[in-house]
Parts: C-alpha cells; sequence; structure tokens
C-alpha cells in the first residue's frame, strides 16, 4: 500500500528567526494523522536565519538526527562537543544525538548573511534511560550518487551512524536514468521524504517536500530523478 503526503499538508511554523515545516504533529502543529510513522517521530524542515538559533533546551529518550543541507549548524551541550571537531555540521554531515536519559544542548548559525538549511529528525529508541551520547560522519555525495547510501542503522554498519532503534535510513541522489531499488523484508514499512528536486518512487511522482508511506510492499524502486535528494527510512512495522 502506498500513501502519498504532500508537502503542502505539512504543518508550517514562522517564527521570524526560524521557519519550518513539520511532517508529522510537533509543538502547536497536531494532525491526528500524522503522528509517526513507525518509530519515525519528527522530521522537520529548518531555516534558520543568520546570527540565530535555538537556545539551550532538554531532551530525552530520543534518537535525533541532524542533516544539514545548506550552511552550518554549531551547537554545544552537556556531554561535550560532536567528535568531529568544535561541534559543527556541514552538508554532507550525519549527526546522531541519543538523548537517552536526558541532554541539554544549543544550535546555532554563527554565519553571517547565510541562512542554515538542514532536517532536523527524530526516531524513538528501543531502550530508554541510556547514557547520552553523540556520533558524527561525513558522507560525500560520490558516495550517494544514484545509489541509496547507507547512513544511519541500529548497527553501525557500513560506517553509517549507529541508531539505539530497529531502523535504517539511507540517502541518495538521483538524476536523468539513475536508478536504485531497496528490497522491504515481511514486516518492514518504508517512508520516503525528497528533500529537493523530482522524483518516482514505485510509480508515484513526488516533488520537493513530498512523503510516500509504503506498507505490505516488498520493493522500493526510485527512478526518473531530476535533481533529486532523498531520505528512505527502513522501519519495523
Amino acid at each position: 500500500m502506498l500513501e502519498l503526503i504532500k508537502s503542502s499538508e505539512r504543518g508550517y511554523a514562522d517564527h521570524g528567526w526560524l521557519k519550518s515545516f513539520h511532517s508529522f504533529s510537533f509543538a502547536d502543529y497536531m494532525n491526528e494523522k500524522r503522528m509517526g510513522f513507525g518509530a519515525l517521530r519528527v522530521i522537520n524542515e529548518d531555516r534558520i536565519a543568520a546570527g540565530t538559533g535555538f537556545g539551550t533546551h532538554g531532551h530525552r529518550d530520543m534518537e535525533i538526527i541532524s542533516y544539514v543541507l545548506a550552511g552550518e549548524l554549531a551547537h554545544k551541550d552537556s556531554i561535550g562537543d560532536a567528535p568531529s571537531g568544535p561541534g559543527v555540521i556541514r552538508p554532507g554531515d550525519v549527526q546522531r544525538m541519543s538523548a537517552g536519559s536526558g541532554v541539554r544542548h544549543s544550535e546555532f548559525n554563527h554565519a553571517e548573511g547565510q541562512s542554515t538549511h538542514f532536517l532536523q529528525i527524530w526516531i524513538q529508541p528501543d531502550r530508554l534511560g541510556l547514557a547520552p551520547s553523540y556520533q558524527q560522519e561525513h558522507f560525500a555525495a560520490s558516495e550517494k550518487r544514484g545509489r541509496l547510501r547507507l547512513i544511519a542503522s541500529g548497527n553501525g554498519e557500513q560506517g553509517s551512524v549507529t541508531l539505539n532503534a530497529d531502523a535504517e535510513l539511507y540517502a541518495g541522489l538521483f538524476d536523468l536514468d539513475e536508478r536504485a531499488e531497496l528490497a522491504l523484508a515481511a514486516g518492514r514499512i518504508a517512508y520516503v521524504h525528497l528533500v529537493r528536486g523530482s522524483l518516482s518512487v514505485n510509480g508515484q511522482c513526488l516533488q520537493a517536500g513530498d512523503a510516500l508511506q509504503l506498507s505490505n510492499e516488498t520493493r522500493l524502486l526510485i527512478e526518473g530523478g531530476q535533481d533529486a535528494e532523498v531520505l528512505v527510512f527502513d522501519l519495523a512495522a
């Protein structure tokens, strides 16, 4: 079964310094039909104005992935900066924060005259009360060109960041005749989020910001991309 969710159906919040689209219910946006999908709980497409950001705030018992599309995102937290450097996430970087028993952090765009465009993704963990931790890895565009590159998984295989969840996250770049397939095992569901461009997934045409939910499907086929960047979540049903 396929369910297409158009970009225009997402929630939207304009805080001046922050403009955010919500794929699922979040903060003041409530949609009982969009409370999550499997363990996937949040996909926020955020744009942070130059010189602004999220002040110190807390999280617990959530796997939080930051995926930067443009600009950069700097953070500080209660357990130390990201292991890759001075707490800065740039395009190609994937950062996983396991909030676990509790962590406080801040995220800022310090670049002058340049907004930061990124996706904030929340996945519910398998276990509660874990020790908070970070992991950050870089995935070059060449690794995602014309294929689905594993960037986050429950066992950290293929150099992906490790999630405390039964979930896999793939990223891909597709144009013209590039195509990719992903087998979906029994008892698995998939969620496709098109970051930008356009492409076809199992015969459904997606435009930037659209999503496709797949259940009781045995495979996922991506083709017909035009400057497309896509994220694919393979989740327990």
